[in-house]
């Protein structure tokens, strides 16, 4: 069993409470955007990290992580990267990756639209945990956190704090 924080588009930017929020779980995922290395070496400080960079990454953090990670927790694999839509509405990238890949989970970002859904065409759990920073057009910093245990995502929890 693994607990898994989740969180995107921090954009240079690491809220006090998110950290907060991290500290109990096994993991931290971040779907890009980071907007700078050291909210990366942030993150590390707290649990081991999971990362994909997005569009605004420069080559600090493009080049110690990759636009798609495909991985497996406990039973559940998963696909991440940052530019992905959301069911209904895939990135056509993302459509070719999920088709190949077969995820249970997919996460990514961009979009700054907290999203948790099922796709019941591709039989996956879709989540997009908003955004983290303080830059851009949302109106709220959101997070995740959820456990991992076997093939079940279960308890999953949103940190959302009004910007």
């Amino acid at each position: 069993m693994l607990h898994i924080g989740i969180l995107s588009d921090t954009h240079g930017y690491l809220h006090p409470r998110v950290i907060e929020f991290f500290t109990r779980v096994d993991e931290i995922w971040h779907a890009g955007d980071m907007g700078d290395i050291s909210v990366a070496r942030q993150l590390m400080k707290l649990k081991p990290l999971r990362a994909v960079y997005g569009n605004i990454d420069g080559g600090d953090v493009r080049t110690e992580f990759s636009e798609v990670m495909i991985f497996q927790v406990e039973q559940v694999k998963v696909l991440m990267t940052h530019i992905g839509g959301y069911p209904g509405h895939y990135d056509p990238r993302a459509r070719q990756m999920i088709e190949q890949e077969k995820p249970k989970l997919f996460v990514c970002g961009h979009s700054h639209i907290l999203k948790v859904m099922y796709d019941q065409k591709y039989e996956l759990l879709h989540i997009n945990p908003g955004a983290a920073g303080k830059y851009g057009m949302h109106k709220s910093i959101t997070a995740i956190r959820f456990v991992i245990e076997g093939e079940n995502m279960r308890d999953l929890e949103v940190l959302d704090i009004s910007k």
